[in-house]
């Protein structure tokens, strides 16, 4: 059984279609037509509703995500909020009012989108998660625009623009109080909790939700064709682009053991049921220039659901992850029950869609080894848009220099090949030459150049992606030539 709660009836789930979305069962089973459908691909945001869960301390944790393409087996255990149960009795919740204030909406399709997107904003907000400092005065820092554009950024609005929108998005959530969600959240803890500690068996007959790694190899047993979804992102495409019929699915939206975050003394290690939400601030900590291939990534609806494991095992050639991996030099951990066993991560892409995980394995963890601090790492992402979208090309840089000198220099590449890629000649050409040198970078460029021979397609042609590599190794080189040009002359002073 999937139990949730509807704003404060539980529900309880049993004999649905595995592939029955969110949305579907909002709109078509509850009659529940606030939340639209626009896209049905995550894109649009139209379909956007919050979901609540109880966090380790008791506390509510509010998210936005698309219904769109979310299965039901991603509601477990939580509260499914969406337009419809914000406003209290006859009076619209403060988000809703500021839409109306600053005339937020005009043909009304996208609005109740934006409005949950406001509110999931709201919620954080008035719990002070936002502008968080040591500082106390900073504690009362007024929102930030960039918060907005974050929270907003998996909404579309085609007639009003969106000022209107960002201002009342401002105005509401800078003065965001307690509202009637916040009044009756010890009462919706209970139940919560009351779901989350029973012993029942948890998922339907068709859509499995294993909780433990036996349940896991047993489910994968018993069904060995049947896709493993975790954010579902990419899987729910299937459904709603291509129509096919996903009959039977393993969830692992209840293996809390693949939700782990740890860090030891030289790795971090990251479950690959992880979201990118829920591991965007470690990975910042120890990778600071990760932060805009990160906040570029999808939407921060997407990011909510969205999973570094998915992501990688999907295997597109131009997934953001999986080039940033191989630079940082990441191992996979993949497990089939049994036994474990790790891999470099280039090693596990072999073909176009191809990766090297046997039909009774999972992907249950990345390592990835914790910075130097002579690393310079960057990551490019080139797209026709700033955010929610597909790049055309990535390339992730990790360059290591001991007193001016290349020692290691490991890159992954997106979009240039069939699978994401590494480029050891990089290393073997390079390793030992004075980076602050002009041969060094030729030469950088030249092998880039003689590595890969990229497909023409709708993003990119072949001629355009083969200079832009180079053109952003040559960024890359600028950027961190002051920096090796400073350690180049405590060499020569030292001499």
């Amino acid at each position: 059984m999937i139990q949730f709660l509807l704003n404060n009836e539980v529900v309880n789930i049993q004999h649905e279609k595995a592939d029955l979305t969110v949305l579907q069962f909002l709109r078509e089973k509850r009659s529940m037509t606030g939340t639209k459908e626009g896209c049905a691909s995550g894109d649009c945001g139209a379909c956007t509703i919050v979901t609540a869960d109880v966090d380790e301390n008791g506390l509510a944790h509010y998210t936005s995500i698309n219904s769109c393409i979310t299965f039901l087996s991603a509601l477990h255990g939580k509260q499914v909020l969406t337009v419809e149960h914000l406003q209290n009795e006859q009076n619209l919740h403060p988000v809703q009012n500021a839409m109306v204030k600053y005339n937020g909406s005009q043909c009304g399709f996208c609005t109740p989108g934006f409005v949950m997107s406001m509110f999931a904003l709201y919620k954080q907000a008035e719990q002070g998660l936002l502008n968080k400092s040591s500082d106390s005065a900073e504690q009362s820092a007024p929102i930030k625009r960039h918060e907005v554009i974050d929270a907003l950024s998996g909404n579309l609005c085609r007639c009003t623009g969106y000022r209107p929108i960002i201002e009342a998005t401002l105005q509401a959530c800078d003065d965001a109080k307690a509202d009637k969600f916040t009044q009756e959240w010890p009462h919706t803890v209970k139940k919560l909790l009351a779901i989350k500690h029973a012993e029942a068996a948890v998922g339907t007959a068709n859509l499995l939700m294993p909780r433990s790694r036996d349940e896991l190899a047993d489910a994968i047993a018993a069904y060995p064709n049947a896709p493993l979804l975790a954010g579902s992102t990419d899987l729910a495409l299937s459904s709603t682009q291509m129509l096919q019929d996903l009959k039977i699915m393993i969830s692992l939206s209840a293996m809390s053991s693949l939700k782990r975050v740890e860090t030891s003394q030289n790795m971090l290690v990251i479950g690959a049921a992880c979201t990118f939400s829920e591991t965007e601030s470690v990975l910042l900590q120890y990778f600071p220039d990760l932060f805009e291939v990160i906040t570029r990534f999808a939407s921060r609806p997407i990011r909510n659901q969205a999973t570094i494991g998915g992501n990688v095992a999907n295997a597109s050639p131009i997934g953001d992850m999986p080039p940033v991996l191989i630079a940082l030099g990441a191992k996979i951990k993949l497990d089939n029950g049994q036994t474990t066993r790790f891999l470099n991560i280039e090693d596990f892409f072999i073909d176009y869609k191809k990766t090297e995980l046997a039909a009774n394995e999972w992907l249950d963890s990345i390592h990835i080894p914790l910075p130097n601090p002579d690393q310079l790492i960057r990551v490019y992402k080139v797209s026709k848009r700033n955010e929610d979208d597909i790049s055309a090309v990535c390339l992730a840089l990790n360059l290591q220099l001991e007193e001016g000198l290349i020692k290691n220099f490991n890159a992954g590449f997106g979009g240039v090949a069939a699978i994401p890629s590494a480029c050891q000649a990089l290393n073997d050409e390079l390793v030992n030459k004075a980076w602050s040198s002009t041969e060094a970078l030729s030469l950088a460029q030249q092998i880039v150049k003689n590595s890969f021979v990229p497909i023409t397609d709708v993003r990119a042609s072949s001629q355009y992606r083969t200079q832009i590599l180079q053109n952003l190794l040559h960024r890359f080189w600028l950027e961190t030539n002051s920096h090796a040009h400073k350690i180049a002359t405590r060499v020569e002073q030292h001499a």
